[in-house]
């Protein structure tokens, strides 16, 4: 049995907590994970110090460690194992803003609202903007490499990690890049724990890139009779231009967020997109007329533009409503598939197609101008038939994805749920690299056990 006040010893009150309440707050993310398991500990440290402390205890104990930021993660990422810690990061919260090298240097902990709030105090800002930005943090946007709403113009995480302070599995802790936008001395070791979600490192400092604020963007909102049509649209729009946002949401998906909360929607759409244009003067102008001649060619039944950036973001606020409006309608198997974007028209009609013959509701939300889906199978916890249906349909999602020359993850990781398509999608040889770099970095196995691999 491991002497949990032994650990206790090494950190000052509080850091350490064992009362089962706690335990049961730390064992899920939002995936619900149904095989979580129970932690004999939560360690919420201050610093990098008590990093240190932790992981040198848990690896002279043969101990698993879950690294967890806000929680947000749905892929089960941060789901706790039997046995093992869980080390959150919400304690770690400083943000620090460098205006003369443009960066933040950020503690994982922060939410990522909170750096774009500092960015923006001096006329900065920090693109990468997951739906959950209010809510997510920093080190688990790094962990796995998150991307958002502007991704199709601006590009996702890792595009703007500059450098980290990682601490490994034997509680020794590297610096990794610093604050120069050009770096190519020796391997991109930094790029590799960005994405590795906790299961090399933990992460305890980065330096995350800044750009100049985003200029005031106009919004297109076109709705479409059904979600192939927009999709291809979507095609058509990348072929001639790059807006800074492209988003779709699908009729189911509509009515669930109409349901939550009065957005004034269209209910009756089979689907609507969400596009944005940032361009300077009158090419942002340009840019909305381009979009919305491309959304006519393919059917689009209504379009509505306006240049009050106000006003365009309720349109982004009722997109960005689509999980929290989930909450209470039933258990969820949450997808993360993407595809080439010339595919998206057939990855959207296949997902539709899974959903009616397994008899299952899968809305769907898009970072369409990119090809990430987010299909959400929605189903009774309490019938078992549906329940196997569900699962049977998460894995034929993915499937399919992989088919189109896909992925089955684009930003919320593979986690503990999407652990058995990974090798379907990267081959065995490549799996075993996988398995090398995480024996090299994690010969014991401690970190995030039971994640990716």
């Amino acid at each position: 049995m491991v002497d949990v006040d032994a650990l206790k010893s090494l950190l000052p009150d509080g850091v350490v907590v064992t009362e089962a309440a706690t335990l049961e707050n730390y064992r899920y993310d939002w995936s619900r994970d149904p095989d979580a398991g129970t932690p004999i500990a939560v360690v919420r440290p201050t610093d990098a110090e008590q990093v240190q402390a932790v992981v040198r205890w848990a690896a002279e104990h043969h101990v698993g460690i879950t690294p967890r930021g806000a929680g947000t993660s749905l892929s089960g990422g941060s789901s706790a194992t039997n046995g093992g810690i869980v080390v959150s990061l919400e304690r770690m919260r400083a943000i620090e803003i460098d205006t003369t090298t443009r960066v933040a240097v950020v503690e994982p902990g922060a939410f990522n609202a909170e750096v774009k709030a500092a960015a923006a105090q001096h006329g900065l800002w920090y693109p990468p903007d997951p739906s959950s930005y209010e809510i997510c943090s920093i080190g688990g946007n790094i962990a796995t490499n998150a991307g958002g709403l502007c991704c199709v113009k601006y590009g996702v995480t890792t595009d703007y990690v500059l450098g980290l302070d990682v601490v490994l599995a034997d509680g020794e802790k590297i610096v990794l890049g610093g604050k120069r936008i050009k770096d190519v001395a020796g391997l991109s070791l930094l790029k590799l724990f960005v994405g590795s979600e906790g299961t090399l490192g933990i992460i305890t400092r980065a330096i995350l890139r800044l750009v100049p604020a985003q200029p005031p963007r106009a919004t297109l909102v076109a709705t479409f009779p059904d979600a192939e049509s927009a999709a291809r649209a979507v095609v058509e729009i990348g072929l001639v231009t790059r807006p800074s946002m492209v988003e779709l949401m699908d009729n189911a998906s509509i009515n669930i967020v109409e349901d939550a909360r009065t957005m004034g929607l269209d209910r009756t759409a089979g689907a609507l997109l969400v596009i944005q244009s940032d361009a300077p003067g009158a090419a942002c102008s340009a840019e909305i007329e381009i979009a919305e001649a491309a959304c006519a060619k393919y059917g689009a039944t209504e379009c509505f533009s306006t240049d009050d950036p106000e006003e365009g973001e309720l349109f982004v606020e009722a997109r960005r409503a689509f999980f929290p409006a989930l909450e209470g309608r039933g258990a969820l198997m949450l997808e993360d598939v993407g595809a080439p974007v010339p595919q998206l028209p057939d990855l959207l009609a296949g997902i539709e197609k899974i959903a009616a013959n397994h008899a299952l509701a899968i809305p769907v939300v898009a970072h369409a101008g990119d090809g990430n889906t987010h299909p959400t199978i929605v189903f009774d916890p309490t019938d078992g038939a549906a329940k196997d249906r569900a699962a049977i349909a998460f894995t034929e999602i993915m499937e399919l994805a992989i088919s189109l020359g896909g992925t089955i993850t684009g930003e919320h990781g593979i986690g503990r749920l999407k652990k058995e398509l990974l090798p379907t999608q990267l081959g065995s040889r490549v799996m075993e690299l996988n398995r090398q770099v995480k024996a090299l970095l994690d010969p014991q196995g401690i970190l995030n056990p039971g994640a990716i691999l």
